[in-house]
């Protein structure tokens, strides 16, 4: 049973990263576009250039965009997850020390999300596999399974 999962492990990291990126890019287009309930749900928008707001929307869409797409999710998901860490510490953390007391937890968990994402890469189903010339997970396993010529 352990090797059906273990085989299916990138598929679950493509399907989570896919995931993660579509929420991540839809709040920055309701803070930059007011679409989708607009920022902070009141259908309006952020002020282009306010600090640190619009900025963090701005990663918040491109960041969140490249994730989905599994395009550069590294250097993307290392980025936004820096992004995260700075909105939960100095937005959140003042108001009390608990994310759940602070109104932190998106912060937090997409903060942990993409640094996770940073140490697994794209998975399966990435753009990153066109670029950088790897097979599909299937393909490496079956060829790690096969004898070596001598």
């Amino acid at each position: 049973m352990t090797g059906r999962l273990d085989s299916a492990q990138p598929y679950a990291v493509g399907l989570f990263r896919m995931v993660v990126g579509l929420l991540f890019a839809a709040h920055g287009a309701a803070s930059l576009f007011g679409v989708l309930g607009g920022a902070g749900g009141t259908g309006g928008t952020i002020g282009a250039g306010t600090w640190p707001g619009w900025y963090a929307a701005v990663i918040q869409l491109v960041g969140g965009v490249l994730v989905l797409l599994g395009l550069g999710t590294r250097a993307a998901a290392f980025l936004s997850s820096g992004s995260m860490a700075y909105a939960y510490f100095d937005v959140h953390q003042s108001a009390a020390l608990w994310p759940i007391q602070n109104g932190g937890e998106l912060s937090a968990l997409f903060c942990w999300a993409m640094l996770l994402l940073v140490f697994t890469g794209s998975g399966a189903l990435g753009l990153d596999r066109l670029f950088t010339g790897r097979t599909s997970p299937a393909a490496e396993e079956k060829r790690a399974s096969e004898p070596v010529a001598a």
